[in-house]
């Protein structure tokens, strides 16, 4: 009798075992979670740098977060989560560095356009001074 109940002990136990190291198999096969947060991040910052004209302005920069946001997708694909990860950053910080610049180059135009402004109203101040 002792036999028998030892016997389905250690079936329960071993049944236990196999059930968690399946359990804990499937867990591990299971597909890795794509930096979902990461990749939309870039698509948004990139879309706000085209519509800030960064294509005009700062074109090198917009083509190259472009390029690491396909790079990123790509890796998706390649279930290379971390890379996929680290190219989306890459890419919304070359989005953002595109925005910076265009920020910068219509700043530096309207800068070069009042000084124009200014230098014309000098020249006819000048002009009404000789009138006089």
């Amino acid at each position: 009798m002792k036999r028998f109940l030892a016997g389905i002990v250690n079936h329960r136990v071993s049944l236990f075992f196999t059930f968690a190291l399946t359990a804990l198999l499937t867990a591990c096969a299971s597909a890795p979670i794509p930096p979902t947060e990461s990749l939309n991040l870039a698509r948004d910052t990139i879309a706000k740098a085209e519509q800030t004209d960064a294509r005009q302005y700062a074109g090198a920069e917009l083509e190259e977060a472009r390029a690491q946001l396909v790079m990123a997708e790509k890796a998706v694909t390649e279930e290379s989560m971390a890379e996929a990860d680290q190219l989306a950053k890459q890419a919304s910080v070359a989005a953002r560095l595109a925005m910076a610049r265009t920020v910068a180059a219509k700043a530096a135009e309207i800068n070069r356009e009042m000084g124009r402004g200014a230098d014309a109203l000098d020249v006819e101040m000048g002009r009404q001074g000789e009138q006089k």
